[in-house]
């Protein structure tokens, strides 16, 4: 007996292991920080326990049949030729219609309420972040207050969070789990999202998409603090030496990892749109315009393969 104890022992290493990994991990979205992040926790919730009321009775049953008809339980029913119960068929018929016509009116009304680009109902007037993707970091413009940040935002707590997210990079996208919801960044384009925190909180915003060599390090802060903190912020930060003109934007664009936080006490004009309008001509049903270039007749070569001078590449 005690030699066969030690195998059964180590079969349960790897499960101690797995178990050791993930307590190690975060239950962020199981503890949100902002109403639309609550919201999506208890969507998640609501959705496991209507799928367990399919899953765990088939588990049940799955043991409670191979034990009550195992070959050594002379008192079971036998029965060889048995082969339908309308009973069972509409156990298993109609349970499993009532959770999909359940789960498809929650996804209904869901899908609405938690629309990334509907205004979040507030009395307090919002704070609006322009979102800026690089490699490898993040911009956030404050248009209504004239500052810049890269990798950290604030914010005053129970204040509506309007961003307009675009990249000037590869795609990306934007989330911080602790709030709710994620939202791809796109040169080009302009995503939305709108998010409110309830609390005082120091979060964890990532990239939610691979996007290179210092796709682990592009992270910032998100920080929900009081509104009187944040009117301190905002002050010290326009009182901040740096300022994003072009030339300090462009230096920022080129990639680098594991950017410390800077701050901008003022920045180019309209350098939001700047970015979003540098791609116009990559948009689709947009003519691409090509440069005309000189090609050189190749001495020798055949009078119909020539180029003229100025033919369109």
């Amino acid at each position: 007996m005690s030699k066969n104890r030690y195998p059964r022992l180590l079969g349960f290493l790897p499960l101690l292991g797995m178990m050791l990994m993930l307590g190690g991990c975060k239950w962020t979205l199981l503890d949100p920080k902002g109403q639309v992040g609550l919201d999506e926790r208890n969507l998640i919730i609501t959705a496991t326990l209507l799928m367990l009321l399919v899953v765990v009775p088939v588990i049940v049953m799955t043991f409670a049949f191979a034990w009550k008809y195992r070959a050594s339980n002379t008192s079971a029913t036998y029965a060889p030729k048995w082969s339908h119960s309308t009973k069972i068929e509409i156990a298993v018929w109609l349970v499993p219609i009532l959770i999909i016509i359940a789960l498809g009116y929650i996804t209904y009304k869901s899908t609405h309420a938690l629309d990334p680009y509907r205004p979040l109902e507030s009395d307090v007037k919002p704070v609006n972040i322009q979102v800026v993707a690089l490699d490898w970091k993040w911009l956030f413009i404050y248009p209504d207050l004239g500052i810049a940040t890269v990798n950290e935002i604030r914010f005053p707590e129970h204040t509506p969070l309007n961003f307009r997210i675009t990249s000037d990079a590869v795609m990306n996208s934007f989330f911080i789990p602790a709030l709710g919801g994620q939202i791809y960044a796109m040169a080009g384009m302009q995503t939305r999202l709108h998010l409110i925190a309830n609390q005082k909180a120091e979060m964890e915003g990532i990239s939610a998409n691979y996007s290179g060599a210092g796709f682990t390090g592009m992270k910032f802060k998100a920080i929900s603090t009081s509104q009187e903190d944040f009117d301190a912020w905002v002050a010290a930060v326009k009182a901040a030496p740096k300022q994003l003109d072009q030339a300090e934007y462009d230096a920022l664009t080129k990639p680098s990892q594991n950017n410390p936080v800077a701050l901008y006490s003022a920045y180019e004009p309209d350098l939001f749109q700047k970015i979003v309008d540098k791609y116009e001509g990559m948009k689709p049903g947009k003519p691409v315009k090509h440069e005309k270039k000189e090609v050189a007749v190749v001495e020798g070569s055949d009078t119909g393969a020539h180029s003229t001078a100025g033919a369109e590449e």
